[in-house]
Protein backbone atom coordinates (compact mmCIF):
# COMPACT_ATOMS: atom_id res chain seq x y z
CA UNK A 1 0.00 0.00 0.00
CA UNK A 2 1.54 3.47 -0.93
CA UNK A 3 2.83 5.15 2.28
CA UNK A 4 3.72 1.93 3.91
CA UNK A 5 7.26 0.25 4.18
CA UNK A 6 7.48 -3.33 3.58
CA UNK A 7 9.82 -5.16 6.09
CA UNK A 8 12.47 -7.00 4.81
CA UNK A 9 12.34 -10.71 4.82
CA UNK A 10 14.91 -12.04 8.18
CA UNK A 11 17.85 -13.64 6.25
CA UNK A 12 17.57 -17.27 5.57
CA UNK A 13 18.90 -19.48 9.08
CA UNK A 14 22.14 -20.95 8.78
CA UNK A 15 23.58 -24.03 10.00
CA UNK A 16 25.89 -22.24 12.58
CA UNK A 17 27.50 -18.81 13.18
CA UNK A 18 30.58 -17.67 10.51
CA UNK A 19 33.57 -19.21 11.84
CA UNK A 20 35.73 -16.63 11.78
CA UNK A 21 33.28 -14.40 14.37
CA UNK A 22 33.12 -17.23 16.27
CA UNK A 23 37.44 -17.71 16.46
CA UNK A 24 37.40 -13.77 17.09
CA UNK A 25 34.79 -14.17 19.92
CA UNK A 26 35.53 -16.87 21.39
CA UNK A 27 39.21 -17.09 22.21
CA UNK A 28 40.49 -19.65 24.63
CA UNK A 29 42.84 -17.80 27.82
CA UNK A 30 45.03 -19.57 29.87
CA UNK A 31 45.74 -18.12 32.79
CA UNK A 32 48.98 -18.27 34.45
CA UNK A 33 49.35 -20.86 37.47
CA UNK A 34 48.06 -19.33 40.79
CA UNK A 35 45.95 -16.52 39.50
CA UNK A 36 44.03 -15.02 41.75
CA UNK A 37 40.80 -14.34 41.22
CA UNK A 38 38.80 -10.96 41.87
CA UNK A 39 37.25 -10.93 45.59
CA UNK A 40 34.14 -9.30 46.48
CA UNK A 41 33.60 -7.34 49.23
CA UNK A 42 30.83 -9.15 50.98
CA UNK A 43 29.50 -7.40 54.31
CA UNK A 44 27.71 -10.34 55.23
CA UNK A 45 30.97 -12.06 56.21
CA UNK A 46 32.60 -9.03 57.71
CA UNK A 47 33.01 -9.41 61.60
CA UNK A 48 30.80 -7.01 63.87
CA UNK A 49 32.18 -4.60 64.78
CA UNK A 50 33.67 -4.04 61.35
CA UNK A 51 37.19 -3.28 62.04
CA UNK A 52 39.62 -1.55 59.82
CA UNK A 53 41.88 -4.59 59.35
CA UNK A 54 38.81 -6.86 58.48
CA UNK A 55 37.80 -3.96 55.83
CA UNK A 56 41.22 -3.72 54.31
CA UNK A 57 41.59 -7.94 53.90
CA UNK A 58 38.30 -7.64 52.45
CA UNK A 59 39.24 -5.16 49.42
CA UNK A 60 43.13 -6.64 48.82
CA UNK A 61 41.99 -8.53 46.29
CA UNK A 62 39.15 -6.32 44.87
CA UNK A 63 41.10 -4.34 41.67
CA UNK A 64 41.32 -0.81 41.00
CA UNK A 65 42.82 1.45 43.79
CA UNK A 66 41.47 -0.76 46.53
CA UNK A 67 44.31 -3.54 45.51
CA UNK A 68 46.80 -0.67 44.83
CA UNK A 69 45.94 0.82 48.68
CA UNK A 70 46.07 -2.93 50.08
CA UNK A 71 49.35 -3.14 48.41
CA UNK A 72 50.58 0.39 50.10
CA UNK A 73 49.83 -1.06 53.36
CA UNK A 74 51.64 -4.30 52.76
CA UNK A 75 54.78 -2.57 51.64
CA UNK A 76 54.74 0.02 54.56
CA UNK A 77 54.61 -3.49 56.99
CA UNK A 78 57.35 -4.96 55.51
CA UNK A 79 59.42 -1.81 55.92
CA UNK A 80 58.18 -1.70 59.20
CA UNK A 81 59.37 -5.08 60.28
CA UNK A 82 62.44 -4.75 58.51
CA UNK A 83 66.15 -5.05 60.57
CA UNK A 84 69.85 -5.13 59.36
CA UNK A 85 70.92 -8.61 60.69
CA UNK A 86 74.10 -7.35 61.88
CA UNK A 87 72.97 -3.95 63.56
CA UNK A 88 69.44 -4.18 64.28
CA UNK A 89 68.69 -0.97 62.52
CA UNK A 90 65.10 -0.56 61.17
CA UNK A 91 64.38 1.43 58.06
CA UNK A 92 65.25 4.81 57.46
CA UNK A 93 61.45 5.98 56.80
CA UNK A 94 61.22 9.17 54.79
CA UNK A 95 57.87 10.77 55.21
CA UNK A 96 56.60 13.43 52.68
CA UNK A 97 53.52 15.57 52.37
CA UNK A 98 52.52 18.70 50.87
CA UNK A 99 50.56 21.32 52.32
CA UNK A 100 46.80 21.04 51.51
CA UNK A 101 46.98 17.73 53.89
CA UNK A 102 48.15 19.67 57.17
CA UNK A 103 45.47 22.12 56.63
CA UNK A 104 43.04 19.40 56.42
CA UNK A 105 42.25 16.86 59.18
CA UNK A 106 44.78 14.60 58.21
CA UNK A 107 47.20 16.62 60.01
CA UNK A 108 46.43 14.88 63.13
CA UNK A 109 47.49 11.38 61.69
CA UNK A 110 50.44 13.15 60.46
CA UNK A 111 51.35 14.86 63.62
CA UNK A 112 50.48 11.04 65.72
CA UNK A 113 53.55 9.76 62.94
CA UNK A 114 56.06 12.04 63.98
CA UNK A 115 55.11 12.21 67.82
CA UNK A 116 55.04 8.24 68.11
CA UNK A 117 58.64 8.40 66.06
CA UNK A 118 57.24 6.13 63.23
CA UNK A 119 59.30 8.15 60.70
CA UNK A 120 63.04 9.39 60.59
CA UNK A 121 62.83 12.52 58.98
CA UNK A 122 59.93 14.73 56.86
CA UNK A 123 59.89 16.64 54.06
CA UNK A 124 57.08 19.24 53.28
CA UNK A 125 56.43 22.64 51.45
CA UNK A 126 56.69 26.00 53.28
CA UNK A 127 52.68 26.00 53.64
CA UNK A 128 53.19 22.61 55.05
CA UNK A 129 55.11 24.13 57.83
CA UNK A 130 53.42 27.59 58.44
CA UNK A 131 49.91 25.85 58.06
CA UNK A 132 50.47 23.94 61.04
CA UNK A 133 51.85 26.20 63.28
CA UNK A 134 48.56 28.51 62.40
CA UNK A 135 46.57 26.00 63.16
CA UNK A 136 47.65 26.72 66.86
CA UNK A 137 46.88 30.43 66.57
CA UNK A 138 43.34 29.89 64.87
CA UNK A 139 40.82 27.66 63.01
CA UNK A 140 40.71 26.40 59.82
CA UNK A 141 36.82 26.06 58.62
CA UNK A 142 34.81 24.38 56.39
CA UNK A 143 33.60 25.69 52.84
CA UNK A 144 32.62 24.84 49.67
CA UNK A 145 34.90 24.44 46.63
CA UNK A 146 32.01 26.22 44.85
CA UNK A 147 32.51 29.28 47.22
CA UNK A 148 33.37 32.57 44.79
CA UNK A 149 36.85 33.91 45.08
CA UNK A 150 35.85 37.59 44.44
CA UNK A 151 33.42 37.48 47.24
CA UNK A 152 35.75 35.46 49.49
CA UNK A 153 38.55 38.62 48.91
CA UNK A 154 35.95 40.67 50.07
CA UNK A 155 35.37 39.07 53.41
CA UNK A 156 39.22 38.94 54.49
CA UNK A 157 38.85 34.71 53.98
CA UNK A 158 41.01 32.66 52.12
CA UNK A 159 39.95 29.35 50.37
CA UNK A 160 42.13 25.84 49.93
CA UNK A 161 39.59 23.85 48.18
CA UNK A 162 36.74 23.52 50.16
CA UNK A 163 38.44 24.63 53.56
CA UNK A 164 38.44 28.46 54.53
CA UNK A 165 41.61 30.48 56.62
CA UNK A 166 40.62 33.66 57.70
CA UNK A 167 42.79 36.67 56.76
CA UNK A 168 43.31 37.10 60.70
CA UNK A 169 45.32 33.76 61.25
CA UNK A 170 48.26 35.18 59.31
CA UNK A 171 47.62 38.30 61.00
CA UNK A 172 48.40 36.28 64.15
CA UNK A 173 51.01 34.16 62.40
CA UNK A 174 53.05 37.18 62.35
CA UNK A 175 52.64 38.58 65.46
CA UNK A 176 53.70 35.22 66.74
CA UNK A 177 57.12 34.81 64.47
CA UNK A 178 58.54 37.89 63.90
CA UNK A 179 59.52 38.35 67.24
CA UNK A 180 61.21 34.64 66.89
CA UNK A 181 62.95 36.08 63.67
CA UNK A 182 64.30 38.74 65.95
CA UNK A 183 65.99 36.53 68.49
CA UNK A 184 66.99 34.34 65.57
CA UNK A 185 69.15 36.94 63.99
CA UNK A 186 70.08 38.42 67.49
CA UNK A 187 71.59 34.57 68.23
CA UNK A 188 72.82 34.62 64.44
CA UNK A 189 75.15 37.91 65.25
CA UNK A 190 76.09 37.28 68.55
CA UNK A 191 77.56 33.99 67.35
CA UNK A 192 79.74 36.02 64.93
CA UNK A 193 81.22 37.72 67.75
CA UNK A 194 81.74 34.96 69.81
CA UNK A 195 83.53 32.48 66.98
CA UNK A 196 81.06 29.62 68.51
CA UNK A 197 77.43 28.76 69.86
CA UNK A 198 75.37 26.34 70.77
CA UNK A 199 72.95 24.92 67.79
CA UNK A 200 69.31 23.75 67.83
CA UNK A 201 70.08 20.79 69.44
CA UNK A 202 71.75 21.85 72.11
CA UNK A 203 75.64 21.00 70.96
CA UNK A 204 78.25 23.05 71.46
CA UNK A 205 79.89 24.59 67.99
CA UNK A 206 82.73 26.14 67.01
CA UNK A 207 81.88 28.93 64.66
CA UNK A 208 79.11 31.20 63.76
CA UNK A 209 75.27 30.07 63.73
CA UNK A 210 74.21 29.05 60.75
CA UNK A 211 70.41 29.08 59.84
CA UNK A 212 69.13 25.98 57.65
CA UNK A 213 65.14 25.56 56.68
CA UNK A 214 65.56 22.45 58.93
CA UNK A 215 67.02 24.28 62.38
CA UNK A 216 64.80 27.07 61.48
CA UNK A 217 61.70 24.45 61.46
CA UNK A 218 62.85 22.63 64.92
CA UNK A 219 62.98 26.58 66.71
CA UNK A 220 59.42 27.20 65.50
CA UNK A 221 58.38 23.88 66.91
CA UNK A 222 59.96 24.32 70.37
CA UNK A 223 58.67 27.74 70.16
CA UNK A 224 55.18 26.95 69.65
CA UNK A 225 55.20 24.76 72.58
CA UNK A 226 51.44 22.89 71.81
CA UNK A 227 51.20 19.24 71.58
CA UNK A 228 48.58 19.24 68.69
CA UNK A 229 51.71 20.89 65.91
CA UNK A 230 53.19 18.41 64.15
CA UNK A 231 56.63 20.41 64.60
CA UNK A 232 56.20 20.56 68.54
CA UNK A 233 56.72 16.48 68.24
CA UNK A 234 59.42 16.94 65.73
CA UNK A 235 61.33 19.36 68.27
CA UNK A 236 60.53 16.63 70.86
CA UNK A 237 61.33 14.04 69.07
CA UNK A 238 64.99 15.30 67.32
CA UNK A 239 62.81 14.86 63.88
CA UNK A 240 64.34 16.80 60.86
CA UNK A 241 61.81 18.30 58.60
CA UNK A 242 63.38 19.82 55.66
CA UNK A 243 61.71 22.08 53.60
CA UNK A 244 63.59 23.47 50.58
CA UNK A 245 61.48 25.92 49.36
CA UNK A 246 60.61 27.89 52.89
CA UNK A 247 60.72 31.06 51.41
CA UNK A 248 57.15 29.48 48.96
CA UNK A 249 54.30 30.76 51.75
CA UNK A 250 53.37 33.27 54.14
CA UNK A 251 56.74 32.41 55.95
CA UNK A 252 58.51 33.40 52.86
CA UNK A 253 56.33 37.09 53.37
CA UNK A 254 57.43 36.79 57.21
CA UNK A 255 61.21 36.87 55.53
CA UNK A 256 60.65 39.04 53.33
CA UNK A 257 59.15 41.56 55.30
CA UNK A 258 61.73 41.20 58.02
CA UNK A 259 64.42 41.83 55.92
CA UNK A 260 63.32 45.48 55.85
CA UNK A 261 63.98 46.43 59.50
CA UNK A 262 66.15 48.72 60.68
CA UNK A 263 69.41 46.37 61.36
CA UNK A 264 71.67 46.79 58.64
CA UNK A 265 72.24 43.19 59.95
CA UNK A 266 69.91 39.94 57.73
CA UNK A 267 68.78 36.87 58.54
CA UNK A 268 70.53 34.09 56.82
CA UNK A 269 68.98 30.76 55.66
CA UNK A 270 71.54 28.44 54.05
CA UNK A 271 69.51 25.59 52.02
CA UNK A 272 73.03 23.89 51.17
CA UNK A 273 73.83 22.53 54.89
CA UNK A 274 70.46 21.11 54.75
CA UNK A 275 71.03 18.98 51.74
CA UNK A 276 73.87 17.41 52.70
CA UNK A 277 72.02 16.55 56.00
CA UNK A 278 68.96 14.58 53.85
CA UNK A 279 71.65 13.21 51.65
CA UNK A 280 73.60 12.05 54.87
CA UNK A 281 70.49 10.81 56.19
CA UNK A 282 69.92 8.76 53.39
CA UNK A 283 73.90 7.60 52.35
CA UNK A 284 74.18 6.09 56.05
CA UNK A 285 71.00 4.04 56.03
CA UNK A 286 70.98 0.55 55.51
CA UNK A 287 67.35 0.50 54.07
CA UNK A 288 65.56 3.20 53.17
CA UNK A 289 61.54 3.55 52.46
CA UNK A 290 59.67 6.39 51.27
CA UNK A 291 56.09 7.23 52.47
CA UNK A 292 55.06 10.07 49.98
CA UNK A 293 51.77 11.97 50.06
CA UNK A 294 51.48 14.60 47.29
CA UNK A 295 54.16 15.41 44.21
CA UNK A 296 55.82 18.39 43.63
CA UNK A 297 59.46 19.14 45.44
CA UNK A 298 58.68 17.30 48.08
CA UNK A 299 57.91 13.90 45.90
CA UNK A 300 61.29 14.52 44.11
CA UNK A 301 63.43 15.92 47.25
CA UNK A 302 62.99 12.40 49.24
CA UNK A 303 63.85 10.61 45.82
CA UNK A 304 66.50 12.64 45.06
CA UNK A 305 68.01 12.35 48.29
CA UNK A 306 67.76 8.19 48.04
CA UNK A 307 69.61 8.58 44.61
CA UNK A 308 72.50 8.95 46.54
CA UNK A 309 72.65 5.55 47.82
CA UNK A 310 71.60 4.09 44.77
CA UNK A 311 67.75 4.00 45.47
CA UNK A 312 65.39 2.99 48.30
CA UNK A 313 64.14 -0.64 48.73
CA UNK A 314 60.49 0.75 49.64
CA UNK A 315 58.34 3.11 48.16
CA UNK A 316 54.69 4.34 48.69
CA UNK A 317 53.49 7.33 46.40
CA UNK A 318 49.83 8.30 47.10
CA UNK A 319 48.78 11.31 44.84
CA UNK A 320 46.25 11.79 41.93
CA UNK A 321 48.72 13.26 39.27
CA UNK A 322 48.74 11.71 36.04
CA UNK A 323 51.95 10.36 34.40
CA UNK A 324 51.08 11.47 30.88
CA UNK A 325 53.01 14.99 30.89
CA UNK A 326 55.50 13.84 32.24
CA UNK A 327 55.59 15.47 35.46
CA UNK A 328 57.42 14.18 38.31
CA UNK A 329 53.87 14.41 40.71
CA UNK A 330 52.39 12.25 37.93
CA UNK A 331 55.59 9.26 37.30
CA UNK A 332 54.72 5.92 38.39
CA UNK A 333 57.67 4.25 40.75
CA UNK A 334 59.74 2.45 37.79
CA UNK A 335 60.33 5.79 36.30
CA UNK A 336 62.44 6.90 39.36
CA UNK A 337 64.02 3.31 38.70
CA UNK A 338 64.75 4.76 35.81
CA UNK A 339 66.89 7.29 37.83
CA UNK A 340 68.82 4.83 40.51
CA UNK A 341 66.13 6.75 42.86
CA UNK A 342 64.03 2.93 44.02
CA UNK A 343 65.85 0.11 43.16
CA UNK A 344 65.16 -2.02 40.88
CA UNK A 345 64.50 -5.10 43.19
CA UNK A 346 62.26 -2.43 45.36
CA UNK A 347 58.79 -3.29 46.90
CA UNK A 348 56.86 -0.06 45.45
CA UNK A 349 52.94 0.93 44.33
CA UNK A 350 51.30 4.31 43.34
CA UNK A 351 48.14 4.52 44.58
CA UNK A 352 45.73 7.00 42.70
CA UNK A 353 43.56 8.54 44.98
CA UNK A 354 43.73 11.78 47.14
CA UNK A 355 45.43 10.90 50.70
CA UNK A 356 43.01 12.35 52.76
CA UNK A 357 40.54 9.74 51.85
CA UNK A 358 42.84 6.69 51.98
CA UNK A 359 45.85 7.65 54.39
CA UNK A 360 44.03 7.30 57.44
CA UNK A 361 42.74 3.10 56.56
CA UNK A 362 46.59 2.89 55.50
CA UNK A 363 47.47 3.77 59.00
CA UNK A 364 45.57 1.64 60.94
CA UNK A 365 46.45 -1.21 59.19
CA UNK A 366 50.28 -0.48 59.43
CA UNK A 367 51.75 2.11 61.64
CA UNK A 368 48.93 1.70 63.84
CA UNK A 369 48.04 -2.11 64.06
CA UNK A 370 49.77 -2.90 66.73
CA UNK A 371 48.29 0.25 69.37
Amino acid sequence: MAGQTVPMAPPPPTAAAPSAARDAVLVHGVMPAGATPVQELDFNKLPRPITAQALLDGTTNMGIQASAQARAVDIINKMRAWRDPDTGEPTTVFLGYTSNLISSGLRGTLRWLVEHKHVACVVTTAGGVEEDLIKCLGHTYMGSFATPGRDMRAQGLNRIGNMVVPNDNYCKFEDWVVPILDAMLAEQEASKAAGAHVDVWGDAVDGELVWTPSKVIHRLGKEIDNPASVYYWAYKNRIPVFCPALTDGSLGDMLYFHSFKASPQRLVIDIVEDIRRINTIAVRAKRTGMVILGGGIVKHHIANANLMRNGAEYAVYINTAQEFDASDAGARPDEAVSWGKIKQDAEAVKVYVEATACFPLIVACSFAKDG
